[in-house]
């Protein structure tokens, strides 16, 4: 299929996705990268209870408390 075609189904509303090969697909900036961050003893101890408390792991506390962070300044 052209791409003109492609974008005029699109456009009309239609299905398009048994165009697509979904497993190929990925979202532009949405790639994990390892970071590597030495944290004080306590700071850890004190992610540990905060994640045990929650029910997940240290690494979604970490992940949640940054994401927070980084949406509250991007919006001042």
């Amino acid at each position: 299929m052209k791409a003109k075609n492609f974008d005029e189904q699109f456009d009309a509303g239609e299905n398009v996705t048994q165009y697509l090969d979904l497993q190929q697909a990925t979202r532009p900036g949405h790639g994990q990268r390892r970071v590597n961050v030495d944290f004080p003893a306590w700071m850890v101890d004190s992610l540990d209870k905060e994640a045990q408390r929650l029910g997940v792991t240290r690494q979604a506390v970490i992940k949640v408390w940054i994401a927070e962070k980084l949406k509250e300044v991007s919006v001042s």
